[in-house]
């Protein structure tokens, strides 16, 4: 499992690098024009010349105006020579930072971006995420009838415009929590992971895992001491994302995890996701009150309704 910092640290390694190359080419450039012309090192040490004298016409209190225009007059000399030269500027991949990966002093959005980009790598290794978008959730699976007193066409094109509204202004400290809930095959997954997609591309760092997938990362870092830093990362996560709750063995461990994800988030106000084909009732029965306490005060419920997608196109097929 990838973390947040790992992330980052790839990011800030790759533009390092890349800006290494970029420098390296043009010092390269620098070297055969410079020796095709003498002036230029001439200037260089005019210049420095003038920087020194600069430095003790200032502590001297004398007026340094003369030699600021000589400065001047020999970095725009220069500039011109290089010109003819033909000598390149270096091209930035941002501007802003002009590939540092930081502006005064905070990180740049390019560094967010990068990092993003790495943990979808990684998160693709889990879940298909091209294959799961919002353009390719196709409401033509679903009945325009009645299903357990809903019409289930209209309730999933609803759902469907609520998931690419909240992917569209997610925000990390302001989007609520959702509760997906729903019987197999009714494009929970397929809905969330559409929104992971998006969150991913506005630069953002979700944490996704099945529940039985989610549990084992705890459970080996507590006790097998493996995958450090793996809580911290799931707790920090600007969307956490738990799919099939209720899929994996419960026991004493999970349900102590899964409160201290849910109420740990909750508390700092970061955005939760989780997808079930339980019911609240059936919820309780597994997780106890104190949990399913926490979901239905702070988590917005939403139910699928349908026919098994899986089902339908396994009828296609034949």
């Amino acid at each position: 499992m990838i973390t947040k910092d790992y992330a980052y640290k790839l990011a800030f390694e790759k533009r390092a690098e890349q800006l290494r190359q970029k420098e390296a080419i043009r010092e390269a450039t620098l070297e055969l024009v410079y020796e095709k012309l003498p002036r230029l090192t001439e200037i260089d040490r005019e210049l420095g010349s003038v920087g020194a004298s600069l430095a003790l016409f200032a502590l001297s209190g004398k007026s340094v105006e003369d030699l600021k225009e000589k400065c001047v007059a020999l970095t725009k000399e220069k500039n011109t020579l290089l010109k003819s030269a033909h000598v390149p500027e270096i091209e930035y991949s941002c501007s802003a930072c002009r590939d540092t990966g930081r502006v005064k002093g905070k990180i740049c959005d390019c560094i967010k971006r990068d990092a993003s980009l790495i943990i979808s790598a990684a998160l693709s290794k889990e879940m298909p995420l091209k294959d799961n978008t919002f353009d390719t959730f196709d409401l033509k699976y679903y009945p325009n009838k009645e299903i357990d007193g809903i019409n289930s066409k209209k309730r999933m094109a609803s759902l469907l415009n609520l998931c690419r509204e909240y992917a569209k202004n997610f925000d990390p400290e302001k989007s609520e929590s959702m509760l997906f809930m729903g019987e197999a095959g009714l494009g929970k997954t397929h809905l969330t992971i559409s929104i992971v997609n998006e969150v991913i591309n506005k630069g953002y760092m979700p944490f996704y895992a099945s529940a039985d997938n989610l549990f084992a990362i705890l459970e080996s870092e507590k006790f097998e001491r493996e995958g450090k830093g793996s809580r911290e990362t799931i707790l920090n996560s600007d969307l956490l994302v738990i799919d099939d709750l209720g899929t994996e063995m419960v026991t004493q461990f999970t349900r102590a995890e899964l409160y201290t994800l849910i109420n740990t988030r909750i508390l700092s106000g970061k955005p939760t996701i989780i997808n079930t084909n339980l019911s609240i009732k059936e919820l309780e029965g597994i997780y106890t009150a104190r949990i399913t306490s926490r979901l239905i005060g702070s988590f917005s419920a939403h139910k699928f309704v349908g026919v098994d997608i899986r089902q339908q196109k396994r009828m296609e097929e034949k």
